[in-house]
C-alpha cells in the first residue's frame, strides 16, 4: 500500500514537472520569436562566415557561404577570391561554380580609405563574353558584403582595368554595388525608369538559396513597394526562382527613420502556422538593404513589431 502510494506520488511530482517544462519551453520560444527574428548563421569558434557569389547552372549568381578562417582582413578578402575561382581547392556546394578564370593569380591586395584594391594576373583576362559582367559582379559584391568597404578597384598586372575585357564597355576605377548583380531589363520607354535589387530564391540541391536580380523597369513608385508586389506576384521572370511571400500580403505603411526602415504589413506577412518564415524575412530585408541606405529593418504586422533584421547581423 505505501509503495503504491509512493509511486503514485512520484509519477505526479514527474508529470507536473514534464508540463511546467514544456510551458516554459513554449513560452520562450514565443518570446523570441516577438524580440527577434535573426535566421543566419552565427560565427562559430572564432571562424567568420560571409557571403561570396557564386555561379549556378544557369549563369546567375547566387549568394552561398563561405567560411573565412582568420580574422585578418586582407586575408578575408584573399580567402573569398580563391573561392571565386576556377579550380580552387576549396569544395563547392553542387551545382554551384566560381567564376574568375583558372590559373588567375591574385598578386597584390591593398587596403585604404574603405577602398579595395585587387591586382590580379593577366589570366583574369580568360574569361568570356557571356560572363564577364558576372565575373565584376561576383568579385565586387562579395567583397563588399564583408561591409566594411565602399568600394573595389581591379587591376591587371598593375594596370586599372577601365573596361571589360571582351565587350569594351567602359568600367569605373572604383566599383561597387551600383553596377548592379543579374541585371534584367523591363522597359519600353526612357519615362519613369526605376532600378531596384531583388531578392528571389532558388533550390539547388534541396537547399535554398537567395539570388539578387537587379531590375530596371519603368516604374515611378518607391522601390519597397515595387520590392513587395515583385516578391508577392505570381509571376516572376525567372521560372526556377521563387519566392514564400503571400500573394495576398499588402505593406500597410512604411517609413525610415533612425537608419531603420518601418514595415508594417497585413496578417498574409505570417504563414499558416502564424510564423513568419525566414525567407519572407530575409527575401525583404536582403532586398531592403541594397536599395536603401538603412541598418535594420523592423517588421511590424497591424502595428505589432514581429521581428527586425540588423545588417550588422547578417552574412
Amino acid at each position: 500500500m505505501l509503495r503504491t502510494k509512493a509511486l503514485r506520488k512520484i509519477f505526479v511530482v514527474t508529470l507536473s514537472l514534464f508540463i511546467l517544462l514544456f510551458v516554459v519551453t513554449i513560452t520562450n520560444q514565443e518570446d523570441v520569436a516577438l524580440l527577434r527574428t535573426n535566421f543566419e548563421i552565427e560565427d562559430i569558434a572564432g571562424i567568420n562566415i560571409n557571403s561570396i557569389y557564386l555561379l549556378n547552372e544557369r549563369g546567375l549568381l547566387v549568394k552561398s557561404k563561405v567560411l573565412l578562417e582568420s580574422k585578418d582582413e586582407k586575408d578575408q578578402i584573399a580567402g573569398i577570391i580563391s573561392n571565386l575561382t576556377i579550380g580552387s581547392t576549396n569544395t563547392m556546394v553542387e551545382g554551384l561554380s566560381g567564376i574568375i578564370p583558372k590559373g588567375t593569380i591574385l598578386k597584390e591586395i591593398i587596403v585604404g580609405n574603405k577602398i579595395v584594391t585587387l591586382n590580379f594576373s593577366k589570366e583574369l583576362l580568360n574569361i568570356s563574353l557571356e560572363n564577364e559582367k558576372k565575373m565584376i559582379e561576383a568579385i565586387v559584391y562579395s567583397i563588399m558584403d564583408l561591409k566594411k568597404y565602399e568600394g573595389v578597384s581591379i587591376l591587371v598586372e598593375g594596370e586599372i582595368l577601365n573596361k571589360y575585357p571582351n565587350s569594351q564597355e567602359k568600367l569605373p576605377t572604383i566599383i561597387n554595388k551600383n553596377i548592379g548583380i543579374n541585371t534584367s531589363y523591363n522597359i519600353t520607354s526612357r519615362d519613369d525608369i526605376n532600378k531596384v535589387v531583388i531578392y528571389y530564391l532558388e533550390n539547388i540541391d534541396n537547399n535554398l538559396y537567395y539570388v539578387p536580380v537587379t531590375k530596371y523597369l519603368n516604374d515611378d513608385r518607391d522601390k519597397i513597394k515595387i520590392i513587395v508586389e515583385e516578391l508577392s506576384s505570381n509571376y516572376i521572370y525567372e521560372t526556377n526562382l521563387m519566392s514564400f511571400l503571400n500573394s495576398n500580403i499588402e505593406l500597410l505603411e512604411y517609413h525610415e527613420e533612425d537608419d531603420v526602415m518601418y514595415l508594417n504589413f497585413n496578417d498574409y506577412l505570417f504563414d499558416s502556422n502564424d510564423k513568419v518564415l525566414e525567407e519572407v524575412i530575409y527575401s525583404l530585408a536582403y532586398s531592403v538593404f541594397d536599395n536603401y541606405n538603412v541598418n535594420m529593418v523592423m517588421f511590424e504586422v497591424n502595428n505589432e513589431k514581429v521581428g527586425y533584421v540588423d545588417i550588422n547581423d547578417i552574412k
